[in-house]
């Protein structure tokens, strides 16, 4: 495959996978802003911050606030990483490789690009927030839908996915980075009813509420929740999930290509850092820490994707 073709099918499942994460986050906030007596403009800024565009938010606006904040990260066309930029991007990636696209997962894409360009048209006011983020998560989950149920297990398929879960490590990490580091007000609200509402909206976040309690009935348990959104192997949106898939699937493409990379050596290196690894010993080390560390890993891990395979070339 032509490195072109592969990085168009990568970019183009990174960013259908932003743009569900950056509703997700967006709708948290809202949640977590209703939890705080004072100081909403400052969950904001941590919901931009958690979304990586804090410099960029700041090189055009100087405070943070509700109303801002939310169209920057819905809808405004200077910032490359809000919804309605990466679902525009998504489509034309999606155009520069359609020939290795099934006809329902185009269309798929194409109908996600023109309901998100209708409901982003104009700015979102708050009542209407939660249809609009509702629908971009469930324009997200029909292009998956058609991926997994009409794309043929070759290496096409390998490139979208490894975009989809290189994306979704990363925004799983930065969620409860900013959930230990940034979010709460004062370290004596830590274990405190303000401290558990705010861990249950983190698992509303990436739709691992109904799952956790499935598994873990009963009190919300912040080490609990940590541990099943980095170890759980079964939870589709945990870090081991995301590392075992990207593995996986780069062992696919070394098996079709007879070749290894120097990406695979990383992938594999990053799944063993959390096998077998118990979740004490990681608040021990510091869950802040761990958790840049695996920021900047997964970073270097599409880097490496990208180099190998000549996206460019």
């Amino acid at each position: 495959m032509l490195g072109r073709t592969a990085g168009g099918l990568y970019w183009m499942f990174r960013y259908l996978e932003r743009s569900e994460n950056t509703a997700r986050l967006i709708e948290a906030g809202l949640r977590i802003a209703l939890t705080r007596s004072s100081d909403v403009d400052d969950e904001w800024a941590s919901v931009v911050t958690t979304a990586g565009q804090r410099a960029a938010y700041l090189e055009r606006h100087e405070r943070f606030d509700a109303s801002t904040a939310i169209d920057f990260l819905l809808r405004d066309r200077s910032n490359p990483s809000s919804i309605r930029s990466v679902v525009d991007a998504a489509r034309t990636n999606a155009r520069q490789v359609r020939t290795a696209l099934t006809r329902e997962v185009w269309e798929a894409t194409n109908s996600t690009w023109m309901s998100v360009r209708d409901a982003l048209a104009r700015p979102v006011p708050q009542r209407e927030l939660p249809r609009v983020l509702g629908l971009i998560r469930q324009e997200s989950a029909i292009v998956r839908g058609a991926v997994l149920g009409t794309m043929m297990r070759n290496d096409i398929y390998d490139f979208a996915r490894l975009g989809t879960f290189i994306e979704r490590a990363d925004n799983t990490a930065r969620i409860l980075d900013v959930k230990y580091y940034v979010l709460l007000p004062s370290p004596f609200h830590v274990g405190t009813s303000l401290d558990n509402v705010q861990w249950e909206t983190i698992l509303r976040s990436v739709s691992a509420q109904r799952a956790y309690r499935w598994q873990n009935p009963g009190e919300v348990d912040p080490m609990g929740i940590a541990e099943f959104l980095i170890l759980d192997p079964r939870m589709p949106r945990s870090l081991a999930f995301c590392y075992r898939k990207i593995d996986d699937n780069l062992g696919y493409l070394a098996a079709d290509y007879g070749r290894q990379h120097h990406c695979h050596e990383l992938s594999h290196d990053l799944r063993l850092r959390l096998s077998g690894r118990p979740i004490g010993s990681i608040f021990d080390d510091g869950l802040h820490e761990f958790l840049i560390g695996c920021i900047q890993a997964t970073v270097r891990l599409g880097q490496a994707i990208e180099r190998d395979y000549r996206f460019s070339a």
